[in-house]
């Protein structure tokens, strides 16, 4: 038997078993790779959704904070409120 022959034969075997080992490894980085990314462009979009929410309720917080007009119509709508020459009337809605 030649010896030679076999030992090639044993790091031929051994050479394709880390090439496919390593082919394995590197495509499953790749598809865990891919799956990141996709992750992290869904919470950019998330982020930039989050973002515009609180431009807009920034925006209406300054309102609130320097438009008087604004405040009073929120108060005459959510609490009611009249001036002194104005009747509130209140209808009750029947229960079914």
């Amino acid at each position: 038997m030649n010896y030679s022959k076999l030992v090639q034969g044993i790091f031929a075997a051994l050479f394709t078993a880390i090439t496919l080992w390593a082919v394995t490894f590197f495509v499953q980085m790749h598809r865990d790779l891919k799956a990141l990314q996709a992750q992290q462009a869904a919470n950019q979009r998330q982020l930039a959704a989050a973002e515009a929410r609180v431009r807009m309720q920034e925006k209406y917080l300054d309102r609130l904070r320097h438009d008087p007009v604004l405040v009073e119509q929120l108060i005459r709508q959510k609490l009611g409120y009249a001036k002194g020459e104005e009747f509130v009337f209140r209808f009750e809605e029947e229960k079914k």
